[in-house]
């Protein structure tokens, strides 16, 4: 029998189809970027940077009661169910390692790195969980407009953020000794050269196939449907290297955090990683599973307690 593929997990809200009846109803600008795709199903075109932050702003306000949250051009974009369930993977695991329940509530504070300009995790995490984050970055310009989402929802006092002076750093920076964390959570940059990030932005638009109006053509070369900027999308050595100063960095913590974790997007990285983290003393790795489509994920948790 052939193995079943892992699903949204249980709890998040974005089971089987987009309602676009009602996500239009939330946020009417949506409505100009809604197209019929060949088997005559609503949709969106997933190609174009505009349709995807329209269909975020819906999602967000429809679903999570964001009233406002905006992003520049070029700024990442992220799909909204796959960051949902990465959150909740996390609940689940806090539960596990706990008393079963899934905590609830300001107790739980949580680390986010590379927070970017759409500041995702944090209002998903508050919203869903009632989790207070500390959201950090390297970009002043992306926390210059996170803030601006944040102050615009009155989410001051459950979301801060700070700047990573260093670029060479992810944890010293922004962890003060009298910090404690519950959780941390990274999406690290995937590939290794701006060159790299742009051959795979190429496969990913002959992948999408984006549906188009019959009477519709475009003007203008598209760009990248999800966007991004450099430090979000690579680094030198790309996600294996990332995540191993990850690691080696996370040892230092070790007391001051429950349980570190990061989104890894090629399984071939995980044995290397595995053993690195036997090496560096953690007391329990998992690996969690997650799936968007036919998209294939997982995340991967350590603890040093």
């Amino acid at each position: 029998m052939k193995p079943s593929q892992p699903r949204l997990h249980p709890r998040n809200r974005h089971q089987g189809r987009y309602d676009f009846v009602r996500l239009v109803q939330a946020c009417p600008a949506l409505a100009p970027h809604l197209v019929t795709t060949p088997r005559g199903d609503t949709s969106i075109d997933f190609a174009d940077p505009a349709a995807v932050r329209e269909l975020n702003r819906a999602l967000l306000r429809s679903d999570y009661g964001i009233a406002h949250w905006d992003l520049p051009d070029g700024a990442l974009c992220p799909p909204i169910p796959g960051r949902a369930d990465y959150l909740h993977g996390l609940a689940d695991l806090l539960a596990d390692s706990g008393d079963g329940a899934v905590p609830r509530g300001a107790a739980v504070r949580v680390l986010d790195i590379g927070v970017g300009a759409s500041c995702i995790y944090p209002l998903l995490g508050h919203a869903e969980y009632g989790w207070r984050f500390v959201g950090t970055d390297i970009d002043a310009t992306s926390l210059q407009v996170a803030a601006a989402i944040v102050r615009a929802n009155r989410l001051d006092k459950v979301i801060a953020l700070r700047r990573q002076p260093r670029r060479d750093s992810i944890f010293r920076g922004v962890i003060g000794p009298d910090d404690r964390f519950e959780l941390a959570m990274c999406n690290p940059p995937f590939h290794a050269s701006a060159s790299e990030a742009a051959k795979a932005n190429q496969r990913k638009r002959r992948q999408l196939g984006a549906p188009t109006r019959p009477d519709q053509r475009r003007a203008s070369p598209p760009s990248l449907n999800f966007g991004g900027h450099d430090h979000e999308l690579w680094c030198e050595g790309g996600e294996a290297a990332f995540l191993r100063r990850m690691i080696d960095e996370s040892q230092g913590f070790g007391g001051q955090v429950r349980w570190f974790s990061s989104l890894v997007a090629r399984s071939e990285h995980l044995a290397p990683l595995r053993s690195r983290l036997a090496r560096c003393g953690a007391t329990e790795v998992r690996v969690v599973p997650m799936a968007q489509g036919a998209k294939q994920s997982r995340f991967l948790a350590w603890t040093f307690l």
